[in-house]
């Protein structure tokens, strides 16, 4: 990695860790995934004074975000567009990237840390997931090119009908390879799905090779998230990428709060719900 692609780096992680809040829903257009995102410009403000590490959205919103003048966290970026998370099942499933041409052309503009980008694997659609393997090919020769660090999501995917839409899955022994393979194509950053057994996720930060951060998935219960978090961060984890965990709670900031604490200081689960309601 260039010396040019750590300076980004050192603007999404601090002292190694990193607390990423994804707010890039709606271009899986799913109406489920808007709920508490309706006034995008309100979620960003709060946001913004919340203060964490990073905030993820795609070009489109990304304005909100860089507008602002001062102290912000830093602008990740969502490279790419697909039907996999639609309640209904799709005749051809796909995975496209925004700008094929010139895949980080919006994230140069706007002045991103990092761009994200999805590798999903769905039983029986081997079609999306060439389609991901290009689009990371397509993003690692232009990362390359102007030193912008790839972060890469590997999604392990239920079949059609088993949980809402195509839902994620936590086994570790499928996790794990395809994590590898993000690794082996060339992920900076690994986003990776927590494992069903929260003890078993070293073994997805040791395939990963790189900052790994724990994808929160759809909204949990309070006092159970903020426990996973502080077990995946004792597993290795470099931090995390939640968006409807944090969004879609009672209080976003709050929640922000709790989670920086448990990722950069290394409070409990229980503390960290104390602090949570402590406002």
């Amino acid at each position: 990695m260039s010396n040019y692609s750590k300076a980004r780096l050192h603007r999404l992680f601090h002292q190694g860790k990193c607390l990423d809040v994804a707010i890039d829903h709606g271009i899986a257009n799913e109406p489920d995934f808007l709920v508490g995102l309706a006034d995008m410009r309100t979620v960003m403000e709060k946001l913004i004074t919340a203060q964490p590490d990073a905030i993820q959205v795609n070009f489109g919103q990304a304005d909100l975000l860089q507008q602002v003048a001062g102290k912000k966290p830093a602008l990740v970026m969502r490279t790419d567009v697909g039907n996999a998370y639609n309640a209904a099942r799709h005749r051809e499933m796909w995975a496209v990237l925004h700008n094929p041409e010139a895949p980080i052309l919006a994230a140069l503009q706007m002045d991103a840390a990092a761009v994200v980008v999805n590798l999903y694997m769905i039983p029986d659609e081997p079609g999306i997931f060439r389609q991901c393997v290009e689009n990371i090919g397509r993003l690692r020769h232009a990362c390359d090119k102007y030193a912008m660090p790839l972060m890469v999501e590997p999604l392990v995917m239920a079949p059609a009908g088993q949980g809402a839409a195509y839902g994620s899955l936590g086994d570790v022994t499928k996790i794990v390879p395809l994590v590898r393979l993000a690794r082996e194509l060339g992920a900076d950053i690994i986003k990776a799905d927590p494992t069903d057994n929260v003890e078993d996720f070293h073994r997805v930060v040791e395939a990963a090779r790189c900052p790994t951060l724990v994808r929160g998935g759809g909204k949990g219960e309070l006092s159970a998230v903020l426990h996973k978090a502080a077990g995946l961060m004792a597993q290795g984890a470099s931090g995390m990428v939640y968006g409807r965990n944090v969004y879609q709670h009672d209080n976003p900031s709050q929640m922000v709060k709790a989670l920086m604490a448990i990722i950069h200081q290394g409070i409990s689960g229980e503390d960290a719900l104390a602090l949570y309601h402590h406002y």
